[in-house]
């Protein structure tokens, strides 16, 4: 009796987790297998989906079906990647909570001035379901936390470190430098190279007509820079790999270079400045103020209760429509032409004019100027940066590793 009555609870239990597994098997027999990860599928659907989605965060309106074929091998390559990350976050048992990736995805649609339920809404009407960009979000930030636990504090950057770092770069300043961004999509062999081209080229199409470069190379680079939007710094044409340096020397700024094929993958650069050698510049700390809510009054009130620099972050603690962000021993060439001269015509512990910035408006409170500075970072500035790069190096070697242990399938 007791046997019986526990063989039917277990029957009651497994019976949703069967029809679950039922219907799971069925979608993938309809839609069909792409690649079998560690023995779990992927289907063409969710590939086609990724495709669209990273074609939709371009910014460019509805993809035309040629230009979903065109990505859908990077499209493929980056869920593979996101599986391998998922299996392994799930060994270390890191969670992600879905406020997270609220956060996320209303950074992502602040810029049209939509909320998280906004975008998502959006995505559906492209006929994208949001769980694939969510996923996309989850997997990122775990492996992000899960390679900093494991390796952060074993990144030891030393001074002497540091200051080579400078005289390096000191060098570069007396040499002619190329502000440059990159967007990279890893292709190893000549399979993956044939797709990777076409989506690059499809890539520097839409590009071309507008999307934003920082926001592409945050959803389609392979390379450490994604996280900066592909912003590689000021960089001489020595810095660069063979191909790549050809390409730039004889670009004139600004410019989107063709797809360029390196050993490892393609390469999309946009030369976005050049600079002659010991060029003078400014330097500056400032303190920007934004509010969310696009009304002016929340600013302007912000505005008056603020009498220093040191009260700027303060004030915006106080209402959650406020934001503040430092941007420290900043190169005032970096804020473009605009940004430059209304800081250069703002005394120094006083505000800019309002101007708008992404779905708000915005202010920026000009607490230091440096005129005919050295064109270099701060050592504090340089050691970080120094650490994100080693730590963005481990974590593409640990993703690389973990594809060759993979038992990966095509299909």
């Amino acid at each position: 009796m007791v046997r019986a009555a526990l063989m039917a609870g277990f029957l009651a239990l497994s019976a949703p987790l069967a029809a679950a597994q039922a219907q799971e098997e069925n979608r993938l027999q309809l839609e069909g297998i792409a690649v079998i990860v560690n023995d779990k599928p992927i289907s063409y659907s969710d590939v086609r989906q990724r495709a669209r989605l990273l074609l939709l965060t371009l910014g460019r309106g509805e993809p035309s079906p040629e230009q979903v074929q065109q990505i859908t091998g990077q499209a493929l390559e980056q869920l593979i990647d996101e599986r391998l990350q998922l299996d392994r976050v799930a060994e270390y048992k890191v969670e992600v909570d879905p406020r997270e990736i609220d956060a996320e995805l209303a950074d992502m649609a602040s810029e049209s001035g939509i909320g998280a339920s906004g975008l998502r809404q959006q995505l559906l009407a492209a006929g994208v379901n949001p769980v694939s960009l969510e996923e996309q979000i989850r997997a990122d930030i775990a492996w992000q936390r899960l390679m900093s636990g494991l390796y952060g504090s074993r990144i030891r950057i030393s001074d002497n470190q540091v200051e080579d770092q400078l005289e390096r770069m000191r060098a570069a300043s007396k040499k002619t430098q190329y502000r440059v961004g990159e967007i990279f999509l890893y292709a190893p062999d000549p399979e993956t190279k044939v797709e990777a081209m076409k989506a690059a080229e499809s890539i520097v199409q839409q590009l071309q007509q507008g999307a934003d470069f920082r926001i592409a190379a945050q959803r389609i680079s392979s390379a450490p820079t994604s996280a900066t939007g592909g912003d590689m710094g000021w960089v001489t044409p020595e810095d660069l790999a063979p191909e790549l340096a050809e390409a730039l020397s004889s670009a004139q700024p600004p410019a989107l270079l063709p797809p360029i094929e390196v050993a490892s993958g393609i390469y999309i650069l946009s030369v976005n400045a050049r600079r002659e050698p010991s060029q003078p510049t400014t330097k500056v700390d400032l303190k920007r103020l934004i509010t969310t809510d696009g009304k002016e009054s929340t600013l302007t009130d912000a505005m008056i209760r603020i009498t220093s620099c040191n009260d700027v972050q303060s004030v915006a603690n106080s209402k959650s429509e406020l934001r503040a962000q430092d941007l420290n021993d900043l190169n005032v060439e970096e804020l473009g032409q605009e940004g430059r001269d209304m800081v250069m015509a703002t005394e120094v512990g006083s505000p800019t004019e309002i101007f708008a910035a992404g779905g708000g408006l915005a202010v920026m409170y000009v607490c230091r100027r440096d005129e005919g500075a050295e064109a270099l970072p701060s050592k504090e500035d340089l050691k970080n940066s120094i650490k994100a790069r080693e730590l963005n190096m481990i974590s593409e070697r640990e993703l690389r590793n973990s594809r060759r242990d993979a038992t990966i399938i095509y299909r």
